[in-house]
């Protein structure tokens, strides 16, 4: 029997949530702050940083975009990252993939403090998604797992089939799904 999972409405459900938290992290004067940095103009990178953009206004958390040029240096990126691991405001800095060739991919992600690696993909955080620790953890195989536990979809002692072994998606979602956790 298959079930359809309607991700649009998990994700309207969580959003409320999110808001709440986000309301009462802002009455203790506390404000989330994300910055996301986008280099150059990929098309399908800039839809998908105009919608954390906008998903950050949906519930209150502030977001800092930085949209830079496909010519910007790598030691103009490295001080942007840099002044972000340092502001008190933000608590979460992003970087969207990919990076221009003239860019070293790795090299940014470790810049990044892994405190504020929200996209989990930091070695530090790596690390602890391995070994179950909390940590940040990539977003969309984070997405699958919460669309299968929100759906009531039990995978403990299932088999489970991941399309490809990316470090994006597939490698970190086959180590949560290994996580013994429950409902998971």
């Amino acid at each position: 029997m298959a079930l359809i999972i309607d991700g649009k409405a998990i994700a309207r459900q969580m959003q409320e949530e999110m808001k709440i938290q986000v309301d009462s992290l802002a009455a203790r004067g506390v404000v989330p702050g994300l910055a996301a940095i986008l280099v150059g103009d990929d098309p399908a990178s800039r839809i998908y940083v105009n919608n954390k953009e906008k998903d950050c206004q949906k519930v209150g958390i502030y977001s800092d975009v930085y949209r830079l040029p496909a010519s910007t240096s790598e030691g103009d990126l490295i001080a942007l990252v840099d002044d972000l691991n340092r502001k008190s405001t933000i608590h979460g800095i992003l970087i969207q993939l990919p990076l221009p060739e003239h860019i070293d991919e790795q090299k940014m992600i470790l810049r990044i403090h892994p405190d504020k690696d929200v996209d989990g993909f930091h070695p530090v955080n790596v690390g602890k998604m391995v070994i179950g620790r909390p940590g940040f953890l990539p977003c969309t195989p984070l997405g699958c797992k919460v669309l299968l536990e929100r759906s009531k979809i039990e995978t403990s002692g299932k088999h489970m089939v991941i399309l490809g072994r990316s470090n994006i998606v597939g490698k970190p979602l086959a180590n949560i799904m290994v996580q013994k956790e429950k409902g998971a």
